[in-house]
């Protein structure tokens, strides 16, 4: 049996990914830009050129943030088993996921309020991820209207992130405009009913939404809008109360799960998946896959890391569901190692941030262009063919 965004040798013509060899060239040869190649550098670049408020808001988590570290902790204790003299000049590194083509094994995670980072947001990321091919998930946070980031994409190929708000009108909004949009599944996060205790934010008094920034899928959706008594426009401040007093939905349970099944035709994941239970029922559900995500730690603080869960997840759904993992994907092997223990692929979330941060666009396409070169040349390094085939056997726990 194939497992989903697996498919078999035949279903695409034999490809020759070269991407590796041709962006070390680029560099060595001096014809790339000044940009980083270290996640780290990404960071402490982005760092150097945003505001206290806004960086500690990309880049902080919960409560002492242990959650952020267990997920580089997990990286660190799988170690890759390369085999050698493979003959592998030929590598895949194509999936397919619900129908979705991604050209590499990862897609852009939904990250909010992209204002934050640079002046063009969500479009600089939305060009960006079509100029690569590489699927975008598109946020319910974010600084543009899902119509205008679709629109900057084209035929490219996205999805759309839901935060089920309390307004259940406003959700059945979102997802018709999603499908409208050219969405091509619907990620409800499960994680984030409630926004997490986070202190960097808390310390500099940094809530965009309050502030009228990542709000724009609300502030376009006729629903919302019915509800102010005053328009967005006039009162900015006004609309982001209003969103964060919407937001809040902890009295949500597996049973409401039906009524979205029932509002849209789009494949469903849940996204923000940690238990092997929860992975169940969210299938039982009518979903088509899960997410195995803590939400890059800010929302939990203590929380098991993702990768860990990771395990326990695929182990519970078998190789039939489809399963995408995220929180601490930050180098080729971090991506490599994800797909040997389960995941069909994985989401990539502040490395691409930092890039927006540090060069808009380009620096999206540079951090894109560049995991994907670094995933060619472990993949080939280690002596694999295709991510697709990637099991188990590639990889074993650090003594």
């Amino acid at each position: 049996m194939v497992r989903p965004g697996r498919l078999p040798a035949n279903a695409m013509p034999e490809m020759s990914f070269p991407i590796g060899a041709a962006t070390l060239a680029e560099i060595y040869g001096g014809g790339a830009d000044d940009f980083p190649l270290d996640p780290d550098e990404w960071e402490a670049r982005a760092k150097a050129v945003l505001a206290p408020g806004p960086f500690d808001y990309i880049a902080g988590g919960a409560g002492g943030e242990s959650t952020m570290r267990a997920n580089r902790d997990a990286f660190a204790r799988w170690r890759l088993r390369p085999a050698m003299l493979a003959g592998n000049q030929q590598r895949d590194l194509r999936v397919s996921l619900l129908g979705t083509a991604s050209p590499a094994p990862f897609l852009l995670a939904p990250v909010g309020v992209l204002s934050a980072a640079h002046a063009e947001s969500d479009l600089a990321v939305a060009r960006a991820a079509a100029a690569a091919g590489v699927p975008l998930v598109v946020s319910t946070a974010a600084s543009t209207s899902m119509e205008r980031t679709a629109e900057a994409m084209g035929a490219a190929p996205r999805w759309y992130q839901l935060y089920w708000a309390n307004d259940r009108d406003v959700v059945a909004s979102f997802v018709q405009r999603a499908e409208a949009a050219g969405c091509a599944a619907i990620v409800l996060t499960l994680d984030t009913l409630q926004l997490g205790w986070r202190p960097r934010d808390l310390r500099t008094r940094y809530l965009p939404f309050i502030l009228g920034e990542g709000i724009a899928q609300f502030t376009s959706d006729p629903v919302f809008r019915s509800r102010l008594s005053v328009s967005p426009e006039d009162d900015p401040r006004g609309a982001g109360a209003a969103m964060v007093a919407m937001f809040s939905n902890l009295g949500l349970r597996w049973e409401d799960l039906a009524w979205l099944r029932e509002r849209t035709r789009l494949p469903l994941l849940a996204k923000g998946v940690l238990r092997a239970e929860d992975a169940r029922r969210v299938l039982d559900a009518g979903f088509q896959g899960v997410i195995v995500s803590n939400h890059g730690g800010r929302q939990v603080d203590g929380a098991v890391a993702a990768l860990d869960a990771l395990v326990e997840v695929r182990d519970a759904l078998g190789d039939v569901a489809l399963v995408l993992m995220d929180s601490g994907i930050r180098r080729g092997a971090d991506v490599i190692k994800a797909l040997a223990l389960g995941a069909n692929a994985v989401l990539l979330g502040r490395p691409y941030v930092y890039g927006l941060a540090v060069g808009g666009q380009a620096g999206v396409e540079r951090v894109i262009r560049n995991l994907t070169a670094e995933i060619d040349l472990t993949l080939a390094l280690i002596g694999a063919h295709d991510v697709k085939a990637l099991d188990r056997s590639w990889i074993t726990l650090r003594p």
